[in-house]
């Protein structure tokens, strides 16, 4: 299998403009992102999507490969699959979030190795949630999986709900999960997906995945151990530098 890992990478954003771009002890967060990836003993090639000409020069300076897309695509999905519409020659895509600069190689190989399966063709990672802040924030986005390893239900709030449960104690009856926002596809399945119009559980959840499920299409989750560490605000920033400066 050629797999190419597709980092989409957008400059605007309502919570923390240029993220792409700020300072990490001296290196910018797509930088960080981009070195993670080349980590991965399982890609082909990396390549950063974006549309806005800071982020490709810079991307460029420090001699990493980048694409640039149309400024009309709604999320990363669509702008990855512009890439793969430019790249026929890979057989796997791999979506990375371009705001978890500590991502770990090792999740990345963990996504790849699910496409050994021929009959996968979208894969995902989900973690154990571990405490009740996760379970019941509706930005961490809590997933449901099948006997075989399946995701079949995507929601911002808690499920399943545990009836006659007092809910601080869930936890400690129910295996919980959340999702690791980290994709693959098979390239014709992602080409495919991209076609597909807006859902209603899409609309009320504002979660992409779940067009993906309403329309009959099987995510396979592999289980990870590892933490993620997104960037969604300057907070989040300022929580990451203290852990890997001294």
């Amino acid at each position: 299998m050629r797999i190419l890992g597709v980092i989409p990478a957008r400059y605007e954003s309502s919570r923390f403009p240029g993220k792409p771009l700020i300072d990490i002890a001296g290196k910018s967060m797509i930088e960080r992102v981009y070195g993670q990836c080349l980590k991965s003993s399982s890609l082909s090639k990396v390549i950063v999507a974006t549309d806005d000409q800071r982020i490709a020069d810079h991307v460029s300076l420090f001699g990493g490969n980048v694409a640039m897309t149309s400024n009309k695509h709604q999320s990363g999905t669509d702008r990855c699959a512009e890439v793969a519409n430019n790249c026929p020659e890979f057989d796997i895509l791999i979506n990375i979030q371009g705001d978890e600069p500590m991502i770990d190689p090792n999740q990345i190989d963990l996504l790849c190795k699910c496409f050994e399966d021929p009959q996968t063709s979208i894969a995902t990672l989900v973690k154990k949630i571990s405490t009740n802040d996760e379970l019941f924030n509706e930005n961490t986005p809590k997933v449901i999986l099948n006997k075989n390893k399946e995701a079949i239900l995507f929601s911002r709030t808690a499920i399943p709900f545990l009836r006659g449960k007092a809910r601080e104690t869930w936890i400690e009856h129910y295996t919980f999960f959340k999702h690791i926002g980290v994709y693959g596809f098979r390239t014709e399945t992602l080409k495919n997906l991209t076609k597909l119009p807006l859902s209603g559980l899409e609309t009320a959840e504002a979660l992409e995945q779940l067009r993906w499920i309403e329309n009959g299409y099987r995510i396979h989750a592999a289980i990870t151990n590892q933490e993620s560490q997104a960037i969604d605000t300057p907070e989040d920033l300022e929580k990451l530098l203290k852990l890997i400066q001294p």
